[in-house]
């Protein structure tokens, strides 16, 4: 499978639901049992605005390779007609753009950096606590 040949949309459509998936073990690793707190927990790490404070951590400390970035964009500048209220369209595209570069990590098989750049994301949201 080339993952060069698909547009952003549809790796943001894979990367998606990949990156959901190791958020809600990660959440599940914390302890949560309660579906609702469990939700909760996940959505502060899958939100787009916290994906795009991921992307312009990852890209303000050169972080990413050229063809990352290429990917990153792909996602950020593809066509969306419709966004939610509750979030800025930047911010949007901007999650899209870190959704489609975790699906072309995924697809590219290239696991090792695409957990990567999932830890880091944890790291970078995780609430400090105290």
């Amino acid at each position: 499978m080339d993952a060069l040949q698909y547009n952003g949309l549809a790796l943001a459509y894979i990367g998606d639901a990949i990156y959901e998936l190791r958020i809600r073990n990660f959440v599940l690793s914390k302890g949560y049992t309660k579906v609702n707190d469990l939700n909760k927990a996940a959505t502060e790490y899958t939100k787009g605005e916290a994906q795009a404070k991921v992307m312009r951590y990852l890209i303000d400390n050169n972080m990413l390779s050229e063809l990352e970035i290429d990917m990153f964009k792909r996602g950020r500048n593809s066509y969306v007609k419709k966004i939610r209220k509750n979030i800025s369209r930047a911010d949007y595209l901007e999650g899209t753009g870190f959704e489609s570069l975790i699906g072309y990590l995924y697809l590219s098989s290239n696991f090792e950096r695409m957990n990567e750049i999932i830890d880091i994301a944890i790291k970078l949201l995780s609430v400090k606590e105290g």
